[in-house]
């Protein structure tokens, strides 16, 4: 198993659910190199300017914006620096939506969320808890230095977590032509509708994924080793294992979680009266570190010793 990409902590309400994240997919496709076809030699890529020609040192690139044909407005790496989102370590959920009203075409790239130790009760709770209700936490998390829209849910014995893309990175239907209407105004009838139904019915199966492979990719991976088989001699290689799981040094407090799910069903339902937004008061931004995931407020805790 791969070393984590992130640590941190789910957050919502008072609770907070102290996670690694892992990548929920790998890449299979072959790689290759570009050669010189005369000696072998690989061919690299350098920053070349495009009035002089000659390469450009990294201490002389600059970025900026092109806001007409030819013209660019440099953009200072302070500004930058200062507009990119603040690092934390917590996956903050905002709210919760019903799974079916997050379109497919939002999907962008899944990781999968591992408790840290002693933190399992509250992963299982929340799992749970999403499988039970058929909803699903929607959170914003830094990971590196991009801010992501996110889906929390649960798959199986896992917590996921689906990056999604916002709304202005999807492109509408409307810049489409589409053939919209009913089949009628398609001359398309029932008879023609049933057929296709039937047919549907007699292809359909239960999802299985591991029903279907990548075909190209093995035939080409063939071709590749039948091709160093002949010029090496050699067997290729089998890809390396991979690396040993980093082990979480962080643990996690066992906290009253019927107390914390109280204090923060009241504080939703006080807010909504108030008018305020729908966050608790009490709850403050994670800005503990990796190793040392956020406790309750003193506010939470001086209420659940009281309760």
């Amino acid at each position: 198993m791969a070393r984590p990409i992130w640590t941190g902590t789910i957050s919502f309400g008072l609770l907070n659910v102290p996670v690694q994240l892992y990548s929920g997919e790998r890449s299979v496709d072959l790689h290759f190199r570009l050669l010189d076809s005369r000696d072998k030699s690989p061919i690299r890529y350098e920053r070349v300017s495009a009035e002089t020609g000659k390469e450009v040192a990294w201490k002389d690139i600059v970025k900026a914006f092109e806001y007409s044909k030819g013209s660019y407005a440099v953009i200072d790496e302070k500004q930058l620096r200062k507009a990119a989102p603040e690092a934390t370590q917590t996956i903050d959920i905002e709210s919760f939506v019903e799974r079916e009203s997050v379109q497919a075409s939002y999907y962008e790239k899944p990781y999968i969320l591992m408790p840290m130790k002693k933190a399992e009760k509250p992963y299982v709770l929340l799992r749970e808890t999403l499988k039970k209700t058929g909803k699903v936490g929607i959170a914003k998390v830094v990971i590196r230095t991009r801010q992501y829209l996110a889906m929390l849910l649960p798959d199986g014995a896992a917590l996921m977590l689906n990056l999604l893309r916002f709304p202005q990175e999807i492109v509408a239907h409307d810049e489409f032509t589409l053939p919209e209407g009913k089949a009628a105004d398609y001359r398309i009838n029932n008879r023609e509708i049933d057929m296709a139904a039937q047919l549907i019915e007699s292809m359909s199966v239960e999802w299985n994924p591991e029903d279907y492979k990548d075909d190209f990719r093995d035939k080409l991976r063939a071709i590749v080793e039948k091709m160093v088989k002949d010029q090496s001699g050699d067997a290729v290689a089998e890809d390396e294992e991979e690396e040993e799981p980093a082990t979480g040094k962080g643990e996690a407090t066992q906290p009253d979680f019927m107390a914390l799910l109280k204090q923060s069903i009241a504080a939703k339902g006080q807010s909504q009266k108030t008018g305020r937004a729908s966050r608790s008061p009490t709850r403050r931004r994670s800005t503990h570190t990796k190793d040392k995931p956020a406790a309750p407020s003193k506010a939470a805790t001086a209420k659940r010793k009281r309760g």
